[in-house]
C-alpha cells in the first residue's frame, strides 16, 4: 500500500480523503436520523435499535 501511496498525486490523495470523511459524516446523519424514528417504523424499513446504536455517530468525526 505505501508504493501505492507513493504513486498517487497530492490532489488525488486530498480528494479522495475529503469524499471519504463527507461519506463518514453523510453516514453519521443517517444514523442519527433513523435512531430518532420509532420502533415500528425502523422494524417496516428492516432496522433494529440496537444495531443502529453501534454504529458511529457524529462525535466519531473528530
Amino acid at each position: 500500500m505505501a508504493t501505492n501511496f507513493a504513486r498517487r498525486s497530492f490532489l488525488r490523495t486530498a480528494v479522495e480523503a475529503f469524499i471519504e470523511a463527507r461519506q463518514r459524516q453523510a453516514s453519521a446523519y443517517v444514523n442519527n436520523v433513523l435512531q430518532s424514528l420509532d420502533d415500528q417504523t425502523l422494524r417496516a424499513h428492516g432496522y433494529n435499535r440496537a444495531a443502529l446504536k453501534g454504529r458511529p455517530d457524529q462525535a466519531d468525526r473528530f
